[in-house]
């Protein structure tokens, strides 16, 4: 991996840690980090019993955002092994080893069987059912829009499916606007 790429990598991680600006004072991370602790608590055998206070609604939130920058970034109809390494390296960085490296390559590799068997309009749909609050829609569409900036910036077929699900989101393309302007404007710093 290039060393302007690794640094481009490194911000994306930092940037998907933090809260985003528009989050209220005092906010502790992103949405991807605070429901990583939950998601990583979960046991990877099924017949564990889960541990007391497991949030599934906060893990089942987890796979939503993942799935939907895994989905922005499978716009282009290519997702390459490097690509699946930057993503991957990227989401494990952000969450601060609060997820194990086997969880999420375990993810990775459900959300391709999904993606295959149904198709990225029936999994954006399934991806919304997650996402029950206006606030939560904005940062998913925030972190999945990081991501597509970590291969190279927001391609049209992935500003496509990010307007695809912000509609099912029930957001305005503004909003969808707002959030790009500030995903630039964090990358820049």
């Amino acid at each position: 991996m290039r060393p302007a790429q690794q640094s481009l990598l490194k911000k994306v991680a930092s940037k998907l840690g933090e809260p985003p600006s528009y989050a209220d004072e005092g906010a502790k991370g992103s949405i991807l980090t605070l429901t990583a602790a939950i998601y990583g608590s979960m046991p990877v055998d099924e017949d564990v019993t889960r541990p007391t206070g497991f949030d599934p609604e906060a893990a089942a939130l987890f796979e939503a955002v993942v799935e939907s920058a895994y989905l922005v970034a499978q716009a282009d109809g290519s997702f390459d092994a490097e690509e699946r390494e930057a993503f991957q390296h990227v989401v494990i960085s952000a969450c601060e080893g609060a997820v194990a490296v086997r969880q999420v390559t375990a993810l990775l590799a459900d959300l391709q069987d999904q993606l295959t068997e149904d198709g990225i309009d029936k999994r954006i749909r399934m991806v919304a059912r997650a996402i029950a609050r206006p606030e939560h829609a904005l940062e998913v569409l925030r972190v999945a829009a990081l991501l597509a900036y970590a291969s190279g910036g927001v391609s049209e077929s992935e500003r496509d499916v990010l307007g695809k699900l912000a509609a099912e989101f029930r957001l305005d393309q503004g909003a969808l606007a707002t959030v790009l302007e500030e995903v630039q404007r964090a990358l820049l710093e």
